[in-house]
């Protein structure tokens, strides 16, 4: 297909047939990436609800990012040995029964479950999407066609508490599930009607020892630093050391695995490749600090400055409209000049925020929250898809689902450490306040500020994090020119 053609027909994605595909594989992963923030907003109320702790109530959003971080490192495997077609509407049939029965879960466990389930589908979808993209556009498009993505991937997180703290302000936390629910159905559908194949299948051999080393070495050092924030015997106890220990070992025998055997579960090769290495860092450090400060925040305002849910949730909005009217914009930047820029000035404006998030105080005002909030998301938006997409455009075609893999999988894994580790942080601040309070303060306002030691004390280690990354970002290079990388026709889909 020559030039003219690519521009009447499909413009960045080849044809109207790849665009077709795209878009219908973005629908289902705009409502699945919505549904990871919707529930933070809701967690007071699912608290006093069914009765449950805020240690506990963590792991409706640490469970799924870990039930996702585990099926991850398996999606390099499903990529080259499944259809688009049925991969697509196996993920989006988990995901939407996922849904249905946490909307009529009757306790905690069931509606578990369902988020497990939620997870499940979720975990196979972004990976499978960025797989496509990188097999039909040419390097020199990347930038663009995944800042379109990107408008729907940065948007969703961002409005999902929003649109959140609306319906718990009005409705049960139920509604928040059969809201997404008829969503999910129509995506199954559209799909099932037009989504076509449009990578081709092998019959690679999946190693079963490295799918077990990868969930014990995954879901061990997650599940540590989760059980770590209930407090039960704190980062000394049996509860939270074993699970680290045994997941820090697997992993070594899990890597050790992977160079060894001919075709591995996931290609540790791409480490090979200095750009990506430093880029997977980066994007590790941001997803990090993203979902710790995604998920304190609201709580804060409802528990410390006792905004309602809708309130807490309209806080993120101006951040998450910033993020899709820059996504595109970042995109045909990074084509242009490369992520060097891009991510030093996203990390910078990230710092900034968490410094300032560090010293707050309370006497801050609704609208400084809300504009410290859109700088967040704005230094995100900046760095996340054009890091990603310079780090994937340094592998070669057969790395592709191997990269993505990866990529997925620690980012995955480092929110759900991130955010539990700085849970943690913010407790342990908040009982030191407690056992030292100043005199004379009433039940309320010692409440208000134990809670604002606690969030100064985790988000100084956000920024310290951060930091780390902006240091990182200065050594990126652009990835390889167009004229040394293969084109949309050369690159082979498996």
């Amino acid at each position: 297909m020559d030039t003219q053609d690519l521009k009447s027909v499909g413009g960045t994605f080849g044809s109207k047939g790849n665009f077709m595909v795209v878009m219908v594989m973005i629908l289902g992963v705009f409502v699945a990436i919505l549904n990871e923030t919707l529930l933070n907003v809701a967690l007071s109320k699912i608290m006093a609800d069914l009765g449950i702790l805020p240690s506990t109530a963590q792991w409706l959003t640490t469970g799924y990012l870990l039930i996702i971080g585990v099926l991850i490192p398996v999606t390099a495997y499903l990529l080259q040995r499944f259809t688009t077609r049925g991969l697509f509407l196996s993920a989006m049939g988990l995901f939407t029964l996922g849904t249905l029965i946490a909307a009529l879960s009757p306790g905690f466990s069931t509606l578990v479950i369902g988020r497990i389930l939620q997870a499940a589908g979720t975990g196979l979808l972004f990976p499978l999407l960025t797989n496509v993209v990188f097999a039909i556009v040419p390097i020199e498009k990347r930038g663009s066609a995944m800042g379109t993505i990107g408008i729907v991937i940065t948007f969703a997180p961002a409005i999902g508490p929003t649109l959140s703290g609306i319906i718990v302000e009005h409705f049960s936390w139920r509604y928040l599930f059969y809201g997404v629910l008829p969503i999910a159905v129509f995506v199954m559908i559209f799909a099932f009607a037009r989504l076509k194949n449009v990578t081709e299948t092998t019959k690679p051999r999946v190693d079963l020892l490295s799918l077990l080393l990868s969930t014990l070495g995954f879901g061990g050092i997650v599940y540590g630093f989760s059980s770590a924030s209930e407090g039960h015997g704190g980062w000394s106890g049996y509860g939270v050391l074993l699970p680290i220990i045994i997941g820090v070992i697997s992993l070594a025998l899990f890597t050790r695995r992977q160079l060894r055997i001919a075709e591995p579960l996931l290609d540790l090769r791409t480490f090979q490749y200095r750009i990506f290495r430093i880029s997977t860092l980066i994007m590790i450090i941001v997803m990090m600090a993203m979902f710790a400060a995604m998920m304190l925040l609201p709580i804060f305002l409802q528990n410390a400055l006792g905004y309602t849910p809708f309130e807490a949730g309209l806080v993120m909005l101006p951040g998450g409209v910033i993020m899709g009217i820059m996504s595109p914009i970042t995109g045909r930047l990074f084509d242009k000049f490369g992520a060097r820029w891009l991510a030093i000035i996203g990390l910078l404006l990230i710092a900034h925020t968490l410094w300032q998030f560090a010293f707050i105080g309370v006497t801050i005002s609704y609208v400084m929250i809300m504009l410290l909030n859109t700088s967040l998301m704005l230094g995100i938006s900046m760095l996340m898809m054009p890091v990603m997409t310079n780090a994937l455009n340094e592998l070669p075609p057969p790395l592709y689902p191997h990269g993505t893999a990866i990529i997925g999988t620690l980012q995955q894994v480092a929110g759900a450490v991130g955010t539990a580790l700085l849970v943690t942080v913010m407790m342990n601040g908040t009982r030191q306040y407690l056992q030292n309070p100043i005199p004379g303060q009433d039940e309320s306002t010692l409440k208000m500020f134990s809670m604002i030691a606690g969030m100064k004390s985790a988000f100084l280690l956000a920024f310290a994090l951060v930091v780390i990354a902006l240091i990182a970002s200065f050594f990126l290079k652009r990835s390889a020119s167009p004229e040394k990388q293969p084109t949309a026709k050369q690159i082979s889909p498996s």
